[in-house]
């Protein structure tokens, strides 16, 4: 990742995948630089950020156009080109991701849709132009419950199956222009978002008890995958869902003893 230039999306704290992606591009080689939105997380990802040398902070509401084309522009003051973007954001009302999903509000349903799937082409319509001359990579954060029922994940496992959608078709929109566009699953994680789902913890352990690798994702693995796929090693890897999940995904039923 030497001589390579990205902004990372969704840092929240030092336990956030977002900060983990962050760290190991960092030890990878690669400049850094960070958004967040309001005062609050910014005092949050101010210390992070510069922990790993970068001075390059934007405040943006990916919910408002033009907060995203500031952001953007004052990016590329700084950097007319990026290498790569990350875009770790999500967001559903912590009282609908407990229960059944038959009773998701229709303000939630499109609110967790915007941020949790339209942000990401959004964002990449933006970070395109910055991209286009040199090619680059945008890597977003999925979960399985796009495609199997997770308890309590409710209308974001909707929002996660257009999200990991979303990542195909801009893959290949993109790809002559050499983007490449790519989707990270890891498993349940000990996260600020993580911890809003109804029943995290046993979701965690059922998981670390049962994956194949009998453990969840670190940081340091989700980090390391996200360094492959942004790197030049990843050249040919694009519209791809990559499991982090200790091979959870492949399984039918929990194992034996488990039973």
């Amino acid at each position: 990742m030497q001589g390579k230039r990205g902004l990372i999306m969704g840092v929240a704290n030092d336990r956030s995948i977002a900060w983990g992606i962050a760290r190991a591009m960092h030890e990878a080689g690669a400049q850094l630089a960070f958004s967040y939105q309001g005062d609050n997380f910014g005092k949050r990802v101010q210390p992070l950020a510069e922990s790993l040398g970068s001075d390059i902070l934007l405040d943006v509401d990916v919910t408002d156009d033009d907060s995203l084309d500031a952001a953007f522009a004052q990016l590329a003051e700084t950097w007319p080109t990026i290498d790569f973007l990350v875009h770790a954001i999500a967001y559903s009302d912590k009282s609908e991701l407990t229960g059944r999903f038959i009773n998701t509000s229709r303000k939630n349903f499109k609110h967790s849709m915007e941020i949790s799937a339209y942000s990401f082409i959004d964002v990449a319509r933006r970070a395109y132009p910055m991209m286009k001359e040199n090619g680059g990579t945008l890597l977003t954060m999925t979960y399985q419950g796009s495609n199997k029922v997770v308890p309590n994940y409710n209308v974001m496992g909707v929002a996660k199956a257009a999200l990991e959608s979303a990542t195909r078709y801009l893959a290949n929109d993109l790809g002559p222009d050499g983007i490449r566009v790519n989707a990270i699953s890891p498993g349940p994680m000990k996260t600020l978002a993580g911890a809003a789902i109804g029943g995290a913890r046993r979701t965690y352990k059922h998981t670390d008890l049962n994956a194949p690798m009998r453990a969840n994702a670190t940081l340091e693995a989700i980090g390391g995958t996200a360094v492959y796929l942004a790197s030049d090693a990843g050249a040919c890897t694009s519209g791809e869902i990559i499991h982090v999940d200790g091979g959870y995904h492949v399984l039918g039923m929990p194992q034996a003893e488990n039973l």
